[in-house]
Formats: structure tokens, C-alpha cells, sequence
């Protein structure tokens, strides 16, 4: 019986074994500097796997030898690369040792780029620590090591920690100052996950700084550079914090809906998960707040409100879809100006959503209509087929198709015309 072939390694183990099988051909004895680089890379591709104990041990043998041999420059890379390994084993003091006997090395060899990195590395160990003023004086020391034209990724990343750092040292008017030029620095380099992290810091500050308005201008750019299909994480800390924002802001709808939106994001992170969950807490969990939001702005505004409720629904259990689809149909025959507009602008963005989370939002409209009485269920299958009737005919097919799928809750939309 033919087997199948074993899985291949993981790439990164690939480069370790490999590393080791050089390592073992430069004896520390008769290669000393050869030996001390192969357990470099080594240290660093360890560290890369996750398994900084075994590389901290091979970095400081390379530190070692390289520090006896007086090479200045191989010296700091190899602390450098030492002290995050040390970092990631949480030897926060060790590696910020570590950290600035590079940068010093990095000084005397004049290699300003590589001592702006150690400086920068020190100033995170230090925010890590506790130490925000000795977090903000390197920060600031490695932002000034960077021109404009040295090395933009990083001086972004040192102006964006700087301001973190200076916004927990209580210093908020500077903070401001300095993440608004992080996200320019980021911006022009193209980096669109920093540019991200900084506007939702400087979106923190604002907000500790008692100014909810610009805080929301910095968090909306924020959530632009996280969409939900392709950092989820990112998405829902940037949702949950702009919940804050709205509710300091007085918006309590808009409050809900971001909470309820970060909530719905499967890998949301512990803390984010808490902040929104307390936040519903204190203002309410009722459904329906999705008309008000949409009641306070200009129709051309509704799309990406529609499409990311839209998205948190289809993720929500069926219980939550019933109760937000109840509150639309009250909401929706309560308007009786706008009711198709607004149908038709909701299946809309359910035309966006796959055919199967279409489908479930779909029924769940059909199971909260068959709650209500003859006379609601006629006048909403009534706004509902003429709404249906405005899509071009391949959507409107969609449409007609899905509802027919969807049927069997006691209720008819837009029946087949």
C-alpha cells in the first residue's frame, strides 16, 4: 500500500536546521568569526520561531566573541538581536541593557540608522516597563536620528511610540502633535498599518483629552486602514474604541452599534471584548439603533453604515438577527415617507453579503414579519416588493430567489411578480 509523503517542515525550522549544519562546520576553535556570525543568524531565526531561550544562548556566544575581537559594528547587531530575544522571554530589564549598550556601540561606529533602531527598541522596553519618561526621552532621541529621508518606515514607527509614550506620561498636547506627524510619516511611506496604529492612538488622545470630535476624525482613518475582512483584530479594537468616542460624544446609537459591531468580530482580543461589553452595560442593549443612526445623516451616507451592520449581522446568532429585524420592520413601516428607500437600501447591502449570510438575514426578516399582525405583514410585503422591483434584473433575480429559498416562516416578501 503506497503511504503519502511526510509534510514538509516548516519553512522556519528548515533555516534553523540549516543554520545548525553551518554552525557545525566553523568549530567556535578554528573559525571563531565565521562561527560567531552562523550563531547570529541562528539566534535570530530562533527567536523568529518563537524559542528565545535557545536563542539567547547562541546570541551571546556571538556576542562574546565578537565583543573580545573588538568588532564594534557585529557587536551591537548581535545585542541588538539579543535584546529581542530577551524582550520576548520578558526579561524586560536585561534586554534594555542589552538595547542601549548597542546603540552606544551603534554611536561610536557611526551608524546612525542602526542606533536610531536600538534607541527606538530601548524606548518600547521601557513604555513595557512602566518607564514612560525614560520611554519618551529615547523615543525622542531615535525620532531625531531619522531625517526624512532616513529609513521613513522607522521614523514613522519612533514618532507613533513616541506619542504613545507621551500620552501615558500625561503629556497629551505633545502627543497630539506627534502622532498627527507619525501619521503623516506613515502615510508617505506607504505604511498603512502604521498609519492605522497612529491614528487610533491619536484618537486616544483626544479622547483622554476630553475632545470626542476629533477623536472620531482620527479613529474613522484609523478604521479605514482596518477593514474587518482583513484585520479583524485591528477592526474591532478600532470599533470598540470609537464606541467610546460616540458615547462621549453624546451619540448613544452610534455608541451601541460600533460596540456591538467589535463584539461581533469572532478573534477580538480579551481586553477589546471587555471594554465594549461594559460600555453596552451601561447604556443599553436594545435592538433598533440602526434607523436612528441612519435618521441622523444624508442618505449617500448610509452605504458603509448599511454594509458593516450588514456584516456584524451575518456573524450574529439568529436570536440577535430576529430582534434587529423586528426593530427595522416597525422602524421601516414607522417612515412612511422613505420605507421603500430604506428597504431597498437594506437589501442592498445584503446583495453584498455571500449568498448564504444573504439567506439568513433574509429569514430572519421573514420570521420577525410573521409576528406581527395581517395588516403590518401587508404593508411591509407591499414596500418590500416594490423595493425589490427597483434592482436591475440580475439583482432583483437574486433577490427573488433568495426570498423564495428563505420562505416556510409564515410570511411572504416581495413575492414573485
Amino acid at each position: 500500500m503506497a503511504t503519502l509523503p511526510a509534510p514538509a517542515a516548516d519553512a522556519g525550522e528548515q533555516v534553523i536546521a540549516e543554520l545548525e549544519r553551518r554552525l557545525r562546520g566553523y568549530p567556535r576553535d578554528r573559525y571563531p568569526v565565521q562561527h560567531a556570525t552562523a550563531q547570529f543568524h541562528l539566534g535570530v531565526a530562533l527567536t523568529d520561531a518563537g524559542r528565545p531561550g535557545a536563542a539567547q544562548e547562541a546570541l551571546a556566544t556571538a556576542a562574546a566573541i565578537f565583543g573580545s575581537r573588538r568588532l564594534g559594528a557585529e557587536h551591537a547587531k548581535v545585542l541588538n538581536a539579543l535584546g529581542a530575544a530577551l524582550r520576548q522571554s520578558r526579561r524586560l530589564e536585561d534586554a534594555a541593557a542589552r538595547f542601549a549598550r548597542a546603540a552606544e556601540l551603534f554611536a561610536d561606529c557611526g551608524l546612525e540608522r542602526e542606533q536610531a533602531a536600538a534607541t527606538f527598541n530601548l524606548g518600547l522596553v521601557q513604555r513595557e516597563r512602566g518607564a514612560p519618561v525614560a520611554a519618551v526621552a529615547c523615543l525622542r532621541r531615535a525620532r531625531a536620528l531619522l531625517g526624512p529621508d532616513l529609513a521613513p518606515g522607522l521614523a514613522a514607527a519612533a514618532a507613533r511610540e513616541l506619542g504613545a509614550a507621551l500620552m501615558e506620561a500625561g503629556r497629551l498636547e505633545d502627543a497630539v502633535t506627534t502622532l498627527e506627524e507619525a501619521m503623516r510619516l506613515a502615510d508617505a511611506a506607504g505604511d498603512r498599518a502604521g498609519l492605522a496604529a497612529a491614528a487610533n492612538t491619536l484618537g486616544l488622545a483626544h479622547l483622554a483629552a476630553g475632545r470626542p470630535k476629533p477623536a472620531l476624525a482620527a479613529l474613522h482613518v484609523a478604521l479605514a486602514c482596518h477593514p474587518r475582512s482583513v484585520r479583524p483584530e485591528d477592526h474591532a479594537m478600532v470599533k470598540a474604541n470609537l464606541a467610546l468616542a460616540h458615547e462621549r460624544a453624546g451619540d448613544v446609537p452610534r455608541a451601541r452599534v460600533a460596540a456591538r459591531q467589535a463584539l461581533g468580530v469572532s478573534g477580538a482580543h480579551g481586553p477589546v471584548r471587555a471594554q465594549a461589553a461594559a460600555l453596552l452595560d451601561r447604556l443599553g442593549d436594545a435592538p433598533g439603533d440602526l434607523l436612528a443612526i441612519l435618521d441622523a445623516v444624508p442618505a449617500e451616507q448610509w452605504p458603509p453604515i448599511l454594509r458593516d451592520e450588514a456584516a456584524r449581522l451575518a456573524d450574529a446568532d439568529d436570536a440577535a438577527r430576529r430582534a434587529e429585524a423586528g426593530a427595522w420592520i416597525d422602524g421601516q413601516l414607522g417612515r412612511a415617507e422613505d420605507g421603500v428607500e430604506l428597504c431597498e437600501r437594506w437589501l442592498g447591502a445584503l446583495l453584498e453579503l455571500p449568498p448564504e449570510a444573504m439567506e439568513a438575514l433574509i429569514r430572519a426578516l421573514q420570521q420577525a414579519l410573521a409576528e406581527r399582525d395581517p395588516a403590518t405583514r401587508e404593508r411591509f410585503e407591499a414596500q418590500a416588493a416594490r423595493a425589490v422591483a427597483r434592482f436591475p434584473g440580475p439583482q432583483s433575480s437574486r433577490l427573488e430567489d433568495a426570498l423564495a429559498r428563505s420562505g416556510g416562516a409564515g410570511a411572504e416578501i416581495a413575492p414573485r411578480r
